[in-house]
């Protein structure tokens, strides 16, 4: 909830005070229900995901989330018709398979668990479908006037167009709003000493108020950043670098804090590097 506030508040000092971007009004009912689907499907894959760790181990429910981009070429074939070249569905194999050999072990299994996981990540792969349609996508409202005479009826056709495309930040400045109001009545009932302890905390450690500060500013960032690859590339192409992210994170842990790896980790995990290359190269050469 913070850091849709963030996100909230952010955007809108961004655009309507630095002006960094136009303002975009929503033009339609459809594309505002659009909005609203995204912001739910946003707050659900979140939610989701935090209480599968509840009973699953990290390790499998990041295997599972490593299938993200399998539910969002499906997604994007069910809901834009897009297909891309056979080259680059192979490629999301290896960067698949990758991150659940790195994963290793025989992890703990819960049904409940399971299916919390799985849910929030076929959402995250509905999200970014949906927010690539938001970004790119062109509506279309027709008005038809018929008039007719005893002599020779005439018929005129009329189409106006409206372009539904919005930019990233605008995006985000409609999604925030609608996802706070979505996780404040979750808060209330979820988390219903929420507002002590977090009064508790701020009481004990003095920095407490800063570093949440950074930390929703840092989401908007992210989200902010999330958008922009989804409208420049493609929401498959999020998803697979959302896999890389993982690869990368290993080796700078590994270099920061020493972490112990595996023989099996770094094999999977490079696996998932050279799938994300594969994944790329097919990208461009078969656009």
């Amino acid at each position: 909830m913070c850091h849709m506030s963030a996100c909230a508040f952010l955007s809108y000092v961004s655009i309507v005070f630095m002006k960094l971007v136009p303002l975009q009004p929503i033009k339609s009912r459809p594309q505002f229900l659009k909005i609203a689907t995204l912001s739910v499907v946003f707050c659900g894959s979140v939610v989701g995901g935090n209480i599968s760790l509840r009973y699953l181990p990290v390790s499998f429910n990041q295997a599972v989330g490593a299938t993200t981009p399998f539910f969002t070429a499906l997604f994007a074939y069910l809901m834009t018709f897009k297909r891309e070249a056979w080259v680059t569905y192979a490629a999301l194999v290896p960067v698949v398979a990758g991150v659940v050999i790195a994963s290793g072990g025989e992890p703990g299994f819960h049904w409940f668990g399971f299916i919390m996981c799985l849910s929030a990540t076929a959402a995250r792969a509905f999200k970014s479908v949906l927010q690539g349609i938001l970004l790119s996508s062109e509506g279309y409202n027709s008005f038809i006037f018929i008039s007719s005479s005893s002599a020779l009826p005439h018929f005129f056709v009329h189409f106006s167009a409206y372009r539904e495309k919005l930019n990233s930040m605008n995006l985000l400045l409609y999604m925030s709003p609608i996802a706070v109001l979505v996780l404040v009545p979750a808060v209330l009932i979820m988390e219903p000493n929420v507002l002590e302890v977090i009064l508790s905390l701020g009481k004990q450690h003095r920095y407490m108020w800063l570093l949440l500060f950074i930390n929703s500013t840092m989401a908007y960032s992210a989200n902010l950043s999330n958008f922009l690859v989804t409208k420049h590339t493609s929401a498959l192409t999020l998803q697979v670098l959302g896999n890389a992210k993982g690869a990368v994170a290993v080796v700078i842990s590994i270099l920061l804090f020493r972490n112990p790896v595996t023989v099996v980790g770094i094999g999977g995990y490079t696996m998932t590097v050279l799938g994300v290359v594969a994944y790329g190269e097919a990208k461009r050469r078969f656009r």
